[in-house]
């Protein structure tokens, strides 16, 4: 059977990553609805939507869960969905790091639930969104979901089982991990970790990715390094006492003005505008890069 297509999409949660989704969507032709406690606060930054204190009468096609990493919370909004629309709706988190599956454990209707996970700036397109299915999730739920990210210029893949961070947060978390160790131990600061990520590793992971980078240079020499490296590596499972410090402290970055750096007298909208001018001008270059002539890349694994 067909997937039903989405036409109309309910936003719960206007954060960074909220107002993106629905700016996406009501750029590519979506009827969109933002929830959120306080509408007023929206007035101009999701031109072309509705905005919302209560979920409406009637039920969109598709529901995006951008709320905070609390999974009460959620599950709690995931209630007051089902009992307003009866399982007639897609309901998709966003969620970066709860599990999926303990998140589905109270639906009455599972097969209508999957991960919709959106990079920041969600609006940009041709930025990548995780797909993740959950044990029970429908065929023709993620049929309809990605034929929607496809029409609103999204990259998408699918994750087939709900594994917890989904492929973003689990690669990004383990690079994060060791730098976090590094500062912990004072051999590097922030401002360091930083300029070696945007200078070397991500200009040659925007052309190679991490394991086709490691064919061109030889897997011969990566594994005889990897013998020597790994086992130094940390691995340690407890938070990082650096981060910790920062959390108990209040100090949350951007937000409150003080973070891994000093943000005094930053005006927060004027800092995230350009971070979303810098990645979208990012975007186009690789794509430009992608579609020039020459020595092509693989098309696919081998797995």
């Amino acid at each position: 059977m067909p997937a039903t297509p989405i036409e109309s999409v309910l936003v719960a949660g206007a954060g960074s990553i909220g107002i993106g989704v629905a700016r996406s969507c009501t750029a590519h032709g979506l009827r969109t609805i933002v929830l959120s406690r306080d509408p007023s606060r929206l007035q101009g930054q999701v031109p072309g939507a509705e905005l919302v204190r209560e979920l409406p009468a009637q039920a969109p096609d598709l529901v995006v869960e951008c709320l905070p990493e609390v999974a009460a919370l959620k599950q709690s909004f995931y209630a007051d969905v089902e009992r307003a629309w009866s399982g007639s709706t897609v309901l998709a988190t966003n969620s970066s790091g709860l599990p999926l599956q303990e998140l589905a454990a109270t639906l009455h209707h599972p097969a209508q639930f999957l991960g919709m996970h959106y990079m920041y700036p969600a609006h940009e397109r041709g930025l990548f969104v995780e797909v993740i299915r959950a044990h029970d999730t429908a065929d023709t739920v993620v049929q309809a979901v990605l034929e929607m990210l496809h029409r609103c210029g999204k990259t998408s893949i699918v994750l087939n089982r709900p594994v917890i961070g989904g492929l973003f947060n689990r690669l990004q978390h383990a690079l994060l991990r060791e730098a976090y160790h590094l500062i912990d131990e004072g051999a590097a600061t922030p401002e360091q970790i930083d300029e070696m990520a945007r200078r070397f590793i991500a200009p040659r992971m925007c052309v190679t990715g991490l394991l086709l980078q490691k064919d061109i240079n030889g897997l011969d020499t990566h594994a005889r390094t990897q013998r020597n490296l790994r086992p130094v590596l940390c691995n340690d499972p407890e938070p990082s006492p650096f981060l910790e410090g920062l959390f108990e402290r209040g100090e949350f970055g951007l937000k409150t003005g003080v973070g891994f750096y000093d943000w005094t007298g930053a005006d927060p909208a004027q800092v995230r505008s350009a971070v979303e001018r810098k990645v979208a001008r990012i975007v186009q270059v690789m794509q430009d890069i992608q579609d020039e002539p020459g020595a092509q890349l693989p098309a696919r694994s081998r797995t």
